[in-house]
């Protein structure tokens, strides 16, 4: 009996050292945190870009975290500065990632803003990156023998259209290609010191 006590103390106090340390701490560390002022909500259109891209598993393959120099090359890869926890107050949920089978895509809207090179690349990643291992997302387009009123016809390089067709891009396609745009960090983390009036003359 006492041999059960204890170990339920002990099973007790590294739940409440674990919860402290992973939940209460960090919340405690971000709980005040603003958005920066360059930093917009997501779109009504960007958020379902946001849910297609979950639902397709882009997660699984790219991460939305650029680590500090001092931590790896990441900067010199041209992924961007290092990711605060300002940058996320309107992800929900978070999607930083874990894996790196594809480049980091925290600053790929401002890396990659053409909208035509985006949906090109998720019909065929091969046609414009010729060693990529990303799977293509065909499901994500129609072939058609003409264009209709508001469609978006894909422009792609030669040979990737099936003969006699044009390829036009879904809802789902130009919605996630709008949330990949809207990953743009380049704003400053923190705000240059203002000088003060008359400094400069002095």
């Amino acid at each position: 009996m006492l041999n059960e006590i204890k170990l339920a103390i002990g099973a007790a106090v590294s739940l409440g050292v674990a919860t402290a340390a992973l939940v209460v701490l960090p919340y405690i560390q971000v709980k005040d945190i603003h958005p920066p002022a360059e930093l917009k909500p997501y779109t009504e259109q960007q958020q379902r870009g946001r849910s297609v891209y979950i639902a397709n598993g882009c997660v699984y393959c790219h991460s939305q975290q650029p680590r500090d120099s001092k931590h790896g090359p990441d900067t010199a890869r041209g992924w961007g500065r290092a990711s605060v926890p300002a940058d996320y107050v309107f992800d929900q949920p978070h999607l930083l990632g874990t894996m790196r089978t594809g480049p980091d895509l925290f600053n790929i809207g401002a890396r990659q803003p053409s909208a035509d090179w985006h949906l090109g690349h998720l019909y065929q990643p091969r046609a414009y990156v010729p060693d990529s291992n990303m799977p293509a997302y065909p499901f994500l387009f129609r072939h058609k023998p003409a264009a209709e009123e508001g469609d978006v016809v894909v422009q792609l390089p030669p040979g990737q259209n099936p003969p006699g067709r044009i390829t036009v891009a879904s809802q789902d396609a130009l919605d996630l290609v709008k949330y990949l745009q809207s990953m743009n960090h380049t704003y400053p983390v923190i705000a240059p010191a203002q000088t003060p009036p008359g400094a400069a003359s002095k």
